[in-house]
């Protein structure tokens, strides 16, 4: 038995508002992660394509910068990246069935935070 701590699982925290990006990130830090951060879609695919280590992205839908919006990020990951999990959230507007790949998890704003770091939990468990 080893006494090496397993690492943490680095989240990717995919946001364009500071502060709510900042909440985000604290929460998936006191939830025993590790949390990279992002701006847009386009900062997030540059991270993915240099990280191999990256277990889940957590990203807003609505980014007005960059080429894409969470959604389309969503699936971009879901594509280039399987094993990735995504959780994807907004404040103003549910995805439309359909419109989220397989196995991505959404939640409104304000989201609950037990319920959300459960989520993360089980999806890095399952992969």
């Amino acid at each position: 038995m080893s006494n090496v701590p397993s690492p943490k699982a680095i989240i990717l925290v995919v946001e364009d508002e500071p502060i709510l990006r900042m909440m985000a990130v604290g929460l998936v830090e006191d939830a025993g992660f590790e949390a990279i951060e992002a701006t847009n879609a386009d900062e997030a695919l540059v991270l993915l394509e240099s990280r191999a280590d990256i277990r889940l992205v957590f990203t807003d839908i609505d980014m007005p910068l960059g080429s894409m919006n969470g959604l389309k990020l969503a699936v971009a990951v879901r594509h280039r990246w399987p094993p990735i999990a995504v959780i994807v959230v907004s404040g103003h507007r549910a995805p439309e069935k359909g419109q989220m790949p397989e196995g991505t998890v959404f939640f409104s704003k304000p989201y609950p935070e037990g319920t959300l770091i459960d989520a993360m939990r089980q999806m890095l468990r399952a992969a």
